[in-house]
C-alpha cells in the first residue's frame, strides 16, 4: 500500500470527529475537567489504585497526542505541568478551548496530527494518551513520533482498548464471547465509518523496545461491580476480561 492509502484513517477519524463523535462526547467534557481525582477509561478507574501518572509531574512538560477535548491536559495542568494538547478534530479542540476559558486555564492546543507532531526533537518529559493517538493512530507511526518528541528517559503512558476485546468484537465494534477475528495480523479494525488500532502484547512490546522504550508496566483493568454497560462492551464481559489496559514506558538513555 502506498503512504496515501495507509495514511487514510486520518482523513477518515477526523471526518468520524468532526462529524459524528464530537457532538456526543463534548458533553462529557465539563464533568471530566471539574474531577479532582483523575479517573481513567471506561471504567472510571481512580489515579490511586492505577498511579497512571509519574510521581513528580511538578514542571514537567507534557504532551497529549490526541487530546480530544484536553480534559487530561488540564489535569496535568493542575498538578503543576505544562501541557501541550494535540487532536485533529478541529471541533473537539473547540469544546476543550470553551473548556479553558469556563475553568481559567491555558495552554496550547494544537491542530495536527499525533503520527507528525509539529514540535522539535526532545521537548517533552511526558508523551500520554487515553484512547487518543493510542486507539485513533497507527501505533508504527505515533510510538516512533512519541519517542523522538520525549527527551532521554522520558515517560509514555498510554490507555487503549485490550487485544481481546479486539478479538471479540464484531465488524460494529460490539464484544461477545466468541472470537470474531484472528491475532495473528491483528492491527487495524475497520468499523465502518472509523479505523482503530490495537497490536497484540508480543507486537507492542518489540515496537516499544525497538523505539527505544522500557516497558515499566502492563496494567489491564477489570470494570468494577457498580460499572454501567456501554454500547461496544457491557460491564458483566469487562469484570471477566479486560476490556482496557495501561501501558507505562521510560525511553532509555
Amino acid at each position: 500500500m502506498t503512504d496515501d492509502a495507509l495514511a487514510d484513517h486520518l482523513e477518515q477519524n477526523r471526518r468520524f470527529w468532526d462529524d459524528e463523535a464530537a457532538a456526543w462526547h463534548g458533553p462529557l467534557a465539563r464533568d471530566h475537567w471539574a474531577q479532582v481525582e483523575p479517573s481513567w477509561g471506561l471504567w472510571a478507574t481512580p489515579e490511586t489504585r492505577v498511579r497512571v501518572l509519574p510521581d513528580r509531574i511538578d514542571g514537567m512538560r507534557t504532551v497529549e497526542l490526541g487530546c480530544g477535548t484536553a480534559y487530561v491536559s488540564a489535569w496535568l495542568a493542575r498538578a503543576g505541568a505544562h501541557p501541550v494538547g494535540v487532536d485533529l478534530s478541529e471541533k473537539q479542540l473547540a469544546t476543550a478551548r470553551a473548556m479553558q476559558a469556563e475553568f481559567g486555564m491555558d495552554f496550547p492546543l494544537v491542530l495536527g496530527n499525533a503520527e507528525k507532531v509539529p514540535y522539535e526533537d526532545d521537548t517533552f518529559d511526558l508523551a500520554i494518551s487515553e484512547y487518543g493517538a493510542s486507539l485513533w493512530c497507527d501505533p508504527y507511526r505515533w510510538i516512533p513520533e512519541a519517542a523522538r518528541l520525549l527527551v532521554p528517559g522520558g515517560r509514555l503512558v498510554f490507555m487503549r482498548y485490550s487485544p481481546l476485546y479486539a478479538l471479540c468484537a464484531s465488524s460494529g465494534g460490539q464484544t461477545s464471547t466468541t472470537l470474531s477475528r484472528g491475532q495473528f495480523g491483528l492491527n487495524r479494525l475497520h468499523l465502518g465509518n472509523r479505523v482503530e488500532f490495537v497490536l497484540p502484547h508480543g507486537e507492542m512490546f518489540r515496537l516499544l523496545r525497538d523505539c527505544g522504550f522500557v516497558v515499566e508496566d502492563l496494567i489491564e483493568i477489570q470494570a468494577p461491580r457498580s460499572a454501567r454497560d456501554y454500547a461496544e462492551v457491557s460491564a458483566d464481559w469487562a469484570r471477566q476480561w479486560p476490556s482496557e489496559e495501561i501501558w507505562k514506558a521510560r525511553l532509555a538513555g
